[in-house]
């Protein structure tokens, strides 16, 4: 099964930063941070940012 980027599957869903930030209730820099791999989302997090961009955990990678 392919894997997706974080930003690849906001992109995908057809949110940019901001909207997904709001979203997932965190900081624009969070979502950054994330999707350039300086940090990473615990499970809560991760489990909403895949029912908001409509994919299942096992097809994200985290840089």
């Amino acid at each position: 099964m392919p894997k997706i980027s974080l930003k690849a599957a906001r992109v995908n869903a057809g949110f940019t930063q901001p909207e997904a930030a709001a979203k997932l209730n965190v900081a624009v820099s969070t979502i950054r941070n994330w999707e350039a791999g300086k940090t990473y989302p615990k499970q809560p997090q991760i489990e909403a940012m895949c029912q908001l961009y409509g994919i299942s955990f096992d097809v994200l990678f985290f840089a």
